[in-house]
């Protein structure tokens, strides 16, 4: 059974996005539990284990980002929503990693299609790997683990959660083998996992781990259009 948390300092506001979530559950056939939360100190006490968390950005007590920064230290793979009347948060949304960003007034298919997503991720966890062979060893690596590909003459290189990882590959095969799993070349020399990017501008990307990746200018027009693609795809405004 889900169980989610929707925190918005308008009663009414909170009692009716509520309502809509059970109802496009029930519909969905998806058991589900949901608590309501008047502000985000309210929500942070709880200390509540839910799987989906609806977060207004905009209230008086606490605001909303604080409160999704509070929660993260000790939730990190939890689905979080953000739903705001203003769009100017949508990009510090992402410094806690949200799942979605929805603008009031929550449209019902709008919310319908982002719960379905939201559902989906948490029955089929990705599992994408990828298996790599040097010197008769042969090493399998989750995509969700890697941070980028790095080419260094005839060797690729993995940089991931495991470490660094060495082996022969041509990296435009890689390229065109995960350009579709959230991959991106942003530069002759790195294949970047879009997942991972959290500050860019138009010399270089900063990931999550800090490490800094050139990008080519002739790349930076198309990667920003394929980062804000993997960002509506995979948590955006809709």
């Amino acid at each position: 059974m889900l169980s989610i948390a929707v925190c918005d300092d308008e009663i009414i506001e909170c009692c009716n996005i509520a309502g809509a979530i059970k109802e496009i559950l029930d519909e969905m056939k998806v058991p589900c539990t949901i608590r309501q939360f008047y502000s985000g100190r309210e929500f942070v006490r709880s200390a509540g284990n839910f799987d989906i968390i609806f977060l207004d950005i905009i209230m008086h007590d606490l605001d909303g980002l604080r409160t999704a920064q509070i929660f993260r230290e000790n939730a990190f793979d939890k689905i979080l929503i953000f739903i705001s009347s203003s769009r100017d948060y949508v990009f510090d949304a992402y410094d806690v990693e949200a799942f979605q960003y929805l603008l009031k007034p929550i449209d019902n298919q709008k919310l319908k299609r982002v719960l379905q997503k939201a559902v989906w991720k948490i029955e089929t966890p990705s599992q994408e790997f990828i298996v790599v062979n040097k010197e008769r060893q042969t090493t399998k690596w989750f995509l969700n683990d890697i941070y980028y590909f790095e080419i260094r003459g005839r060797m690729v290189e993995i940089h991931g959660a495991n470490g660094v990882f060495s082996y022969y590959e041509q990296i435009h095969v890689l390229e065109q083998n995960l350009r579709d799993k959230g991959f991106f070349r942003c530069h002759k020399s790195y294949l970047i996992n879009l997942k991972y990017v959290d500050v860019y501008n138009k010399q270089e990307v900063i990931l999550d781990n800090g490490e800094q990746i050139t990008i080519a200018k002739r790349r930076y027009a198309e990667f920003c259009r394929e980062i804000l693609a993997y960002m509506r795809k995979n948590g955006g405004i809709l």
